[in-house]
């Protein structure tokens, strides 16, 4: 079986670091002055090259040449997310106390430092603040803000950056010429978008594309590999944002998620996009903006159809009851030719202009859940998660689940003598299984376009 091309074309030596330059240059300043501090920390996202150069950095401190699966008595590598409590730290530190067998240096890398328990940092604090001549630690993390301020004032800090696209396309370049993999500039591009800045995510893709390709790899099959939508839906659902024509977004959306594209990758395609064009088009902001909570919400495809329909221009239908006739003002020309309407509209209008009076007035929730509290609080509990309507003499309850509206059921004669007690006399109180409708026009009208849901605030 062949090794993994990301081991494969792991660097040998600062030099062959692509990418982190600001570092390495230091790094082999310091090593040719003689300059070796007693503790590095390096921070940054994962699959920059860390762990590369903790190695690395370790191996030309003591002067010995490095191969990937080389090992050293004197170098001794540590994974704190399994080895991360007081114990092991403490063993640590009777093992730092004994000199390098044969090095200049005995070394300690300490991956995924920020995992240590909080007596082990203050066990490792002591090391860090006394250790032995002879010893260098070399702290990688990817979460530098969970360490103490105590650790990191005793290190040399040493911050990675994200590996650029053009940086990415071009180690790639390199490794598809030297395996003899096809794949056009095109893929490439793709490839290290993907990445997001991460060497080795790009080259595990790459190398995974080529076991999966008998020929070229080309961006269709990188999308298809990756679950990604075509350029031309993307395009699509920006152009549907431009018209504001949420009939089109709706319709491209739940095609691109009937092909398996999850909503949250599609926003990241949408995202790129805008970047790339967004000098031409500063109108994007808005939606560029709204884009970035998609991966976060609770219903990804809500929040993304919600998001691409910001600047719909057209009527959105909702859906309503008609309890009265709509009337229409009619011209002034016309008017000498219409009869009064029957007293039995007159009638029902002002019966509505009433309710709609009362309707108006906010219901005192608060003060009906307070009321119900001294009598049983379970139900006072459930209610303060439940959503409500009320239109001036009915109060409907939305219990969400089954659960909750059987438990309120049984409390139906607290829920009505409270009703009374915050003034609502001959009231009816209706328990719905569902949940509240959302309270804003276009959030209902898209939640009725995708077959009902929950208004989720986050």
């Amino acid at each position: 079986m062949g090794k993994a091309l990301y081991r494969k074309y792991r660097s040998k030596s600062l030099d062959e670091i692509v990418g982190q330059s600001h570092i390495t240059t230091l790094l082999s300043r310091a090593i040719a002055n003689g300059n070796v501090a007693h503790a590095y920390l390096l921070t940054g996202p994962k699959g920059v090259g860390k762990t590369s150069i903790a190695r690395i950095l370790a191996h030309e401190i003591n002067g010995l040449p490095y191969q990937d699966e080389s090992t050293h008595l004197d170098i001794i590598e540590i994974d704190a997310a399994s080895n991360n409590s007081v114990e092991d730290i403490r063993s640590l530190r009777e093992k730092v106390m004994i000199a390098p067998a044969t090095a200049a240096k005995k070394i300690y890398i300490i991956d995924e430092v920020h995992m240590l328990s909080k007596s082990a940092f203050n066990a490792l604090l002591k090391t860090l603040e006394e250790p032995p001549e002879h010893a260098v630690f070399i702290l990688a993390t990817t979460d530098a803000e969970k360490l103490p301020a105590t650790i990191i004032s005793r290190v040399q800090r040493f911050n990675f950056r994200t590996i650029t696209p053009t940086d990415a396309v071009k180690h790639l370049r390199t490794i598809a010429n030297a395996e003899a993999i096809v794949i056009n500039d095109s893929a490439l591009q793709l490839i290290a978008r993907h990445g997001k800045g991460s060497f080795r995510d790009s080259i595990g893709l790459l190398d995974q594309l080529r076991n999966l390709s008998d020929g070229e790899i080309t961006p269709e099959l990188v999308e298809s590999v990756l679950g990604l939508a075509d350029t031309e839906t993307v395009q699509r659902l920006m152009s549907a944002y431009e018209e504001g024509d949420i009939a089109a977004i709706s319709h491209t959306l739940s095609d691109a998620e009937s092909r398996g594209t999850p909503a949250p990758m599609l926003a990241d395609q949408l995202i790129e996009a805008i970047r790339r064009e967004i000098t031409e088009k500063p109108h994007l902001l808005p939606l560029l903006d709204a884009l970035l909570d998609v991966s976060r919400s609770s219903w990804p495809h809500v929040k993304l159809l919600v998001a691409l329909s910001s600047n719909s221009r057209r009527p959105v239908p909702i859906k309503t009851e008609q309890t009265t006739p709509i009337a229409t003002e009619p011209k002034k020309s016309d008017e000498k030719n219409l009869a009064p309407p029957p007293a039995e509209v007159v009638q029902k209008k002002n019966v509505k202009n009433e309710e709609q009076e009362t309707a108006d007035q906010p219901f005192p929730w608060i003060d009906f859940i307070a009321d119900i509290k001294p009598h049983t609080a379970g139900a006072a509990s459930l209610l303060g998660k439940c959503g409500y309507e009320f239109d001036g003499t009915r109060l409907t309850i939305y219990t969400g689940k089954s659960f909750t509206k059987k438990q309120l059921e049984k409390s139906l004669p607290h829920l009505s003598s409270a009703l009374e007690h915050v003034g609502v006399n001959d009231g009816v109180i209706v328990l719905s299984e569902s949940a509240p409708p959302p309270k804003d026009s276009r959030a209902a009208a898209i939640l009725d376009i995708m077959g009902g849901g929950e208004e989720v605030s986050l």
